[in-house]
């Protein structure tokens, strides 16, 4: 059997957008995903599901039931999002604060009076953080622990308005995180949440999965992220403004509160089509590197392709690991330096089986377990700080790989644990079916199902197995066998 460590954490993540709307009144129309998939270009063209959030499972209106079910399970730590577009759902450009720049450009220092902070106060909706403010006293109230992760791919539609910029061109519309503008609104955003939750948070996350955001919105425009405008050159500019958002916010939040401040990140586990060809060898590093690791070597060293500046140097308490599967690579000449092998990884078959013999959830993903210790086990010999797995999950209407699927990666996380790694716990994705970005309704990630019709939930048998698991807090051997 594998034991879990003293102090290990289990529970599950959820963020604002997919998991909040569902009933009249909760609706979120200020954030550029809203505006994104309700555009009719983009489901007419099958961009996106034609799926609506509004319709979603309604996690803001019954957080109380989704907590009883959450702690029935056994879990003790929940990762909550809040939405940046609803406590400020109109611009805080105008108020004031003082920003000192590089001669790279890079923002170094973000200062914000007090009455500046006042401002924000004002400028706030009170009515909706109040309502954060219940759902988490909620939770914590029960004796539970809690992270408070502050973006979620979101933003406010006055600082990203993805249709614009398709249309208009980037210097003609909201840009988001090509714009260093954002950077400066996310700073003083993460200063006032911070102030008025400090008090609920165990600890704090700045940002979900940038290279996601990056990635998918300016690389791999048939993701279905906004804005959908294929440009390397923005995909590193959205990287970089990111980091340095997360830099700044760091120094604001830690004015705030002593509690660790981390991110979390989705990393993938490379390896080379041919593990003999040299040059498939250097495909699967570089690729590595720069997916997994250029972002947080910025965090870290305070240096890397992103950018250099002793400002971002050590602004990681901890990181939070997104894994669901790998990638295989094979050399390239043009381009990067690597193609991605179809067949393997995200790249499969819906429901089918890996040229690996491996199965493949309903999304296309192959489910590769080993993947997870192989990353967490890399990731803290190269960093050396607390890690946490803040997503691992599959999507599987049926349930018929979860409980495989859970009991193999929690393994592998408990094996990272017996060989040194400091990892400090494991969150599922999800508690409850939720709304999957592009996809809608169409990837069922729960332990727990939805009827979004009538916003029942349903037990799948996986969220017994997940019970037994956390309530134990082992794995037992009886179970291996899965």
């Amino acid at each position: 059997m594998l034991k879990f460590p003293s102090g290990f954490i289990i529970g599950f993540s959820e963020s604002g957008f997919q998991f909040e709307m569902g009933y009249p009144g909760f609706e979120d129309p200020n954030t550029d995903w809203w505006i994104w998939v309700h555009d009719q270009d983009n489901i007419m063209s099958g961009l996106v599901s034609g799926h609506l959030p509004e319709n979603g499972p309604g996690y803001l209106a019954l957080y109380k039931k989704d907590h009883d079910i959450a702690e029935r399970l056994g879990a003790d730590t929940l990762r909550i999002g809040i939405e940046w577009s609803r406590v400020f759902p109109r611009p805080t450009r105008e108020i004031p604060v003082n920003i000192d720049k590089d001669e790279e450009g890079v923002i170094v220092s973000i200062d914000i009076s007090e009455a500046a902070i006042n401002q924000l106060r004002e400028k706030a909706d009170k009515n909706q953080v109040e309502k954060y403010k219940g759902l988490l006293k909620d939770w914590v109230s029960r004796g539970k622990k809690l992270i408070i992760n502050l973006n979620h791919f979101t933003l406010p539609s006055w600082i990203h308005e993805p249709i614009q910029v398709r249309t208009r061109g980037v210097e003609s519309a909201p840009s988001g995180w090509l714009s260093d503008e954002t950077v400066v609104e996310f700073a003083k955003y993460a200063y006032y949440i911070v102030s008025e939750l400090e008090e609920y948070a165990d600890a704090w996350s700045t940002l979900n999965e940038p290279n996601a955001v990056a990635t998918a919105g300016y690389l791999n425009t048939k993701s279905g992220f906004p804005p959908g405008i294929p440009s390397f050159e923005y995909t590193i500019r959205a990287l970089r403004n990111q980091a340095i958002a997360h830099a700044r916010a760091y120094d604001l939040i830690k004015q705030v509160t002593k509690k660790p401040v981390g991110i979390i990140y989705n990393f993938m586990w490379f390896e080379p089509l041919n593990p003999v060809n040299s040059e498939d060898v250097k495909a699967a590093s570089t690729a590595s590197y720069m997916y997994n690791y250029a972002f947080t070597d910025t965090l870290i060293h305070g240096e890397s392709l992103l950018a250099a500046s002793e400002s971002l140097r050590r602004k990681l308490d901890w990181i939070g690991v997104n894994y669901y599967t790998r990638m295989v690579v094979a050399g390239e000449k043009k381009g990067p330096g690597w193609r991605y092998i179809p067949g393997y990884g995200f790249i499969c078959t819906p429901g089918g089986v890996s040229k690996a013999d491996r199965p493949c959830s309903e999304f296309g993903w192959e489910i590769y377990p080993e993947g997870l210790e192989n990353i967490l086990v890399e990731l803290f010999n190269k960093y050396r700080i607390p890690l946490i797995v803040t997503e691992n999950g599959i999507a599987d209407s049926m349930d018929k790989h979860r409980s495989s699927y859970l009991i193999t990666h929690l393994a592998s996380t408990l094996k990272a644990v017996e060989k040194g790694v400091d990892v400090r716990g494991y969150l599922h994705w999800s508690l409850i079916d939720n709304y999957e970005w592009a996809m809608g309704f169409n990837m069922r990630f729960g332990l727990v199902k939805v009827d979004f019709d009538t916003k029942k939930r349903f037990l799948r048998p996986s969220a017994l197995l997940f019970r037994e698991i956390s309530l134990r807090r082992e794995i037992p051997e009886e179970l291996f066998f899965m």
